[in-house]
C-alpha cells in the first residue's frame, strides 16, 4: 500500500504580518508545515503502524523552501518525499493538476489532505485533487480506518457526524480531532536528513483562475458603551444587535 500525504508550506499562525497598503506582507513570517496537513501525515503514519504494509511519501507543490515542511514530514516519520518546484503564485486547481500527475506516477492508494489551506482559507484541494483523479473523497474526517480495499470514515456533516465508506483509490481530508500529531523527536530530525527527498521543476500549466487584485478589509469601530447593571446592559446588547440585524 502506498499513501502520499500533500502538504504545504504556510506562515506560522502566530507569525506578525504587516500590511502595506491593499498587501499582506509575509515575508519575515516564519513559515511552518500546515496545521491541517500535519493530521494527514500522522494519520499515514498510524496506518502504517497499525499493521499495513504501507510507505508514506510527503508531497508539497510550490517555492524550493518548501523542502523545510517536507523535512518535518520526513521528520515526523515519512518515509521519503518528493517536492514540484513552482516559485509562482498558485491556487488550488493548479495544485491539484501538478499533484494529480505526481500520485498518479507514485500509484497511490489513498491520498491525505489537509482539510484546509491556511494560506488560501481555502477547503478546495482536497476535491479538486479527487476531482483530477477520477477519484472518490470524503471530507472533513475525524475518524479513518482501512478495511481491505475499502477505507471507512467517520466526518463532519451538516446534521453532525455521518460515517462514509469509500473504494480505495481514493482522496481523504483531514481535520483536528482525527489524532494528535506527534512532534519530531531530534533522532528521527537526524535520520530525516539521510531520506530521499526528490526535487523537481514543476510542469508548466496554465492557471485556470487570475488574481486581479487584493484589498484587506477595514471597519471603523462603533465605540457602543452601555450603561447600567448586568441585566440591563443584556438587555441593551441584544436590542443593539436586533437592530443591526436588520
Amino acid at each position: 500500500m502506498k499513501i502520499v500525504t500533500v502538504i504545504r508550506r504556510v506562515p506560522d499562525a502566530e507569525a506578525r504580518v504587516r500590511v502595506e497598503g491593499d498587501e499582506v506582507v509575509v515575508s519575515g513570517a516564519a513559515q511552518v508545515l500546515d496545521g491541517m496537513d500535519e493530521y494527514g501525515v500522522e494519520e499515514a503514519l498510524r496506518i502504517r503502524e497499525g499493521g499495513h504494509d504501507a510507505e508514506v511519501v510527503a508531497l508539497a507543490v510550490g517555492p524550493e523552501a518548501s523542502d523545510e515542511a517536507l523535512r518535518t514530514a520526513l521528520a515526523m516519520g515519512a518515509d521519503r518525499a518528493r517536492l514540484l518546484v513552482h516559485e509562482g503564485s498558485l491556487d488550488p486547481l493548479t495544485t491539484a493538476r501538478l499533484a494529480a500527475e505526481v500520485v498518479r506516477e507514485e500509484e497511490a492508494d489513498l491520498v491525505l489532505v489537509g482539510g484546509k489551506q491556511a494560506d488560501w482559507d481555502s477547503a478546495a484541494l482536497g476535491p479538486a485533487l479527487a476531482e483530477a483523479l477520477g477519484w472518490p473523497v470524503v471530507d472533513w474526517t475525524t475518524e479513518l480506518t482501512v478495511e481491505g480495499d475499502r477505507i471507512r470514515c467517520v466526518h463532519d456533516a451538516d446534521v453532525g457526524s455521518e460515517v462514509a465508506t469509500a473504494p480505495l483509490p481514493a482522496v481523504v481530508t483531514t481535520q483536528q480531532g482525527l489524532n494528535d500529531p506527534r512532534y519530531p523527536t531530534l533522532p528521527n530530525i537526524m535520520k530525516s536528513k539521510r531520506k530521499e527527498l526528490r526535487s523537481e521543476p514543476a510542469p508548466k500549466t496554465s492557471a485556470p483562475t487570475r488574481v486581479l487584485g487584493r484589498t484587506v478589509e477595514q471597519r471603523d469601530r462603533r465605540r457602543r458603551i452601555v450603561d447600567g447593571d448586568a441585566t440591563e446592559g443584556a438587555r441593551a446588547i441584544a436590542e443593539l444587535l436586533r437592530e443591526a440585524g436588520k
